[in-house]
């Protein structure tokens, strides 16, 4: 799947595990919640056939701030396996929620124009090992370049004196890759999922030990500055497809 926007000013965030059960979906939804309590409305790709995105804006109450959403997955089922996506004027941040099993010979597409990449992973040794191998393709396959995409690590419901933690570090360490926060294991985040929530919308005195950990992912976030990438996005699509499909950005209400 090739994702692309109209515009090239845009901060494209994008989410990625090809291991599931890693918490995609939990982080890219905790990311589009703050942005969109923090404006201007935010824009949340779901590109996962399981569609965990979409249901999170469908359910996200009318009265909360507004989240964009384009449920890719559905858009590309029979075309050519390229979106393009229309947003606000306004809008800032495209937060993109990938699926699983995202083969190596698509890593390009789907990581194409980023700004940033975050890769949750859970306290396993096995997802630790999935990590390594992954991390090598993205680094090879993709040729990202982490002095230009800035790409990190979000560790899940893992402690730090943990021996999968450690292994872990050890190898981020070795390739320069920062690992930016690990999140606890918390029922806000169930809670906060199962209502259209993002975490930051639970009541203070419940969340102040996510809200922390939270809060060093946005502020990684926020040291992105806006780069003109190599293609406009008009270049892009001529050069890939002759034949986009174009999504327009639509505003999940709860009925």
């Amino acid at each position: 799947m090739f994702i692309a926007t109209d515009r090239d000013d845009l901060h494209k965030i994008v989410i990625l595990n090809p291991k599931g059960g890693s918490g995609k979906t939990t982080l890219a939804t905790n990311i589009a919640g703050y942005y969109a309590m923090r404006g201007p409305v935010p824009m949340l790709v779901d590109c996962d056939p399981h569609g965990f995105s979409k249901r999170w804006l469908e359910k996200r109450p009318g009265y909360r701030p507004e989240v964009d959403g384009v449920a890719a997955f559905e858009e590309t089922m029979e075309n050519t396996g390229t979106v393009f996506v229309q947003t606000r004027p306004e809008t800032e941040k495209v937060i993109i929620d990938l699926p699983a099993m995202v083969d190596h010979s698509e890593l390009l597409d789907v990581t194409y124009g980023a700004n940033n990449i975050l890769i949750p992973v859970m306290p396993s040794e096995i997802d630790v090992y999935c990590l390594s191998r992954f991390v090598a393709e993205l680094l090879l396959i993709a040729q990202i370049d982490r002095s230009d995409c800035q790409v990190a690590v979000v560790a899940n419901r893992t402690r730090e004196n943990n021996k999968s933690y450690k292994v872990l570090m050890r190898f981020l360490f070795s390739l320069r890759i920062p690992l930016i926060t690990v999140l606890r294991d918390s029922q806000n985040y169930v809670q906060a999922a199962a209502r259209g929530l993002c975490v930051y919308e639970l009541p203070a005195h419940k969340t102040a030990t996510d809200i922390a950990q939270l809060d060093l992912i946005v502020d990684w976030l926020d040291r992105w500055r806006t780069r003109q990438p190599e293609f406009t996005a008009s270049q892009t699509f001529a050069r890939r497809t002759p034949d986009p499909v174009i999504v327009s950005s639509r505003v999940q209400q709860v009925t």
